[in-house]
């Protein structure tokens, strides 16, 4: 077999460099471009590399859309690869919008867009596009947070929809997250068909554009906050907020629906309230990630607040902090959407209740508790919100779906309002969230998770340990026998088919092992129940619910340890 000569493929390289250079409509991805091919051109192998790592293959659209760091070349988020997943979009939508989306009239498709780099460029692309191929497009009219996109899919009868965001990656990232005409994030098999009409599309110069769309007015965010102060009952509203949109979009939203509802203005972390799209403030624009919410919990403290809650950059998220007796602390998602649901049970609410297979199982029990249906889906909520008859969903990762008849999707600004109207509830009875899941605990035994997770630069060694795992099952874990194990890449049990490993443990705990499907990471999420001892009525069962927290931790960290070792990390 010859071996290829390695200077016609960097002529290659650079001849596909040139090429894309010339038809970039971006001046600044343009530029960047050409300040790499010269030195590549020259023989810098650093820089030849550079270029081959941006040209080698496309950024693949799949079932979270793209999503990617920007700069030129097919393998990045740019206005070129932007323009093209936008033509394959229209041409899907051509053919199969009636099914997907309304079936009235013409196909109409709206777009957001957060405050992320080149946001609104590529937000304007896409509709320029649809007109363009001569479908209705609408922009909203400024950055938004996600579930406002969502809600405009519904409220506007549209057969698409399209959000420009990254949601909480790092700064130099952006992504394209499409939506169909149920308000659904989109699953196999449209993400197949769609990439196969992306991967059709012809020269960037060639997509039919058109000036023809137009940019909605407030009206529509109007409606969509005043659905979502809706949700809020009457009762105390007596409760000091701290609140950080950290850098993202928010703020508006939440201040206004919070107003609506009733609640005094919370104080903001002033340093992190306007949109920032290099996030300065913070290492990772997550909340879950350690430190994060710093700033916030600071400020709680100078102001003494009763509870601290924060969004992700486009607010499809929330996060929570409450005070403890060894300071604040940062509830967990599972924490979150166990109270969530709790205060949603307790208003009568009826229907599924859904969550993820990596979140915690406590949401079955109560929900069996209550007589009401659960559902359990895979990770993402393109798959939570398509539960049937769904009520309430959610996910670990902070994701909450209070109000799926208008938001069929996580909706950061709904979930942290319900949060509020819980807390100041449990103010007024001289109670606090922490009571609540102790409530919850001794009536449902003390289900307590976490997360290991070990990120790579490889990805090659992620499907090396999954195979590992697959042909070598471990016969316990941190101590505790496996009693079961479940590939998820057979489906079962109602789930499609989905890379992962389930073990079931002694004592009802549970391990959940699957690759992350929006970073280069193997993750493992962890979950143990133990039982909290009866104690007589009347009196305090505070110390039996700490004993059980002490027991579940232990058993926690004995896992978290192994699964490391398992996980090389």
């Amino acid at each position: 077999m010859a071996t290829p000569d390695p200077d016609h493929t960097v002529d290659q390289l650079l001849a596909r460099a040139r090429a894309w250079a010339g038809a970039d409509p971006d001046p600044a991805t343009r530029a960047q471009l050409q300040r790499e091919l010269d030195p590549a051109d020259g023989g810098d192998a650093a820089a030849a590399a550079v270029l081959a790592d941006r040209f080698d293959g496309t950024l693949e659209f799949g079932t979270a859309g793209l999503r990617g760091a920007l700069g030129p070349g097919p393998n990045r988020m740019n206005r070129v690869v932007v323009t093209r997943a936008a033509a394959g979009l229209a041409a899907y939508l051509l053919e199969e919008g009636p099914a997907a989306g309304s079936g009235r009239g013409r196909l109409r498709v709206v777009v957001g867009y957060d405050a992320r780099h080149l946001s609104l460029d590529f937000a304007r692309d896409t509709a320029a596009v649809m007109a363009g191929a001569g479908i209705e497009a609408m922009v909203l009219p400024r950055a938004l947070p996600t579930p406002v996109l969502a809600y405009a899919v519904r409220e506007l009868g549209c057969a698409a929809g399209v959000m420009v965001t990254a949601s909480h990656n790092p700064p130099e990232d952006n992504g394209y997250k499409v939506y169909l005409g149920d308000g659904s994030q989109i699953v196999s098999p449209a993400d197949a068909a769609i990439a196969a009409r992306i991967a059709e599309v012809g020269a960037h110069a060639d997509v039919a554009r058109s000036d023809a769309w137009t940019t909605l007015d407030e009206g529509l965010v109007d409606r969509y906050l005043d659905t979502v102060a809706g949700l809020a009952e009457d009762g105390p509203r007596d409760l000091a907020i701290v609140y950080t949109p950290l850098h993202g979009v928010g703020a508006e939203p939440v201040l206004q629906v919070l107003e609506t509802a009733g609640f005094t203005a919370p104080s903001v972390v002033a340093s992190q309230e306007q949109p920032d799209p290099d996030f300065p403030t913070v290492a990772f624009p997550n909340p879950e990630e350690p430190g994060a919410m710093d700033e916030a919990l600071a400020l709680a403290v100078r102001t003494g607040a009763d509870l601290v809650v924060a969004n992700d950059p486009d607010a499809d998220r929330c996060a929570a902090a409450v005070p403890a007796d060894t300071g604040w602390r940062l509830l967990r998602g599972d924490e979150i959407g166990a109270l969530l649901a709790h205060h949603l049970m307790r208003r009568g609410r009826h229907g599924t209740w859904a969550c993820s297979i990596v979140s915690s199982s406590l949401l079955a029990r109560m929900a069996e508790a209550a007589g009401e249906p659960h559902a359990q889906t895979l990770t993402g909520f393109k798959w939570i919100s398509r539960a049937e008859g769904l009520v309430f969903g959610y996910e670990e990762a902070l994701g909450y779906c209070c109000d799926p008849e208008h938001v069929r999707d996580k909706d950061g600004v709904s979930a942290l309002l319900l949060l509020c109207e819980l807390a100041a509830q449990c103010k007024a009875e001289d109670r606090t969230l922490l009571d609540v899941l102790d409530d919850l605990a001794a009536a449902h035994g003390l289900h307590a998770t976490d997360q290991v997770s070990v990120r790579v630069a490889d990805l090659a060694l992620i499907a090396r340990a999954m195979t590992t795992l697959r042909e070598e099952p471990p016969a316990a874990l941190g101590g505790l026998a496996v009693e079961g194990v479940d590939d998820l890449a057979a489906g079962g049990d109602g789930l499609p088919p989905t890379d992962g490993l389930r073990y079931r443990l002694a004592g009802g705990a549970r391990v959940v092992v699957r690759p992350s499907g929006t970073e280069p990471k193997v993750k493992a999420y962890l979950e143990v129940v133990v039982p909290v001892e009866d104690v007589a009525p009347g009196e305090d069962r505070t110390s039996a619910v700490a004993a059980a927290r002490i027991a579940a931790a232990t058993r926690l960290d004995a896992l978290g340890a192994d699964l490391r070792h398992r996980l090389g990390g």
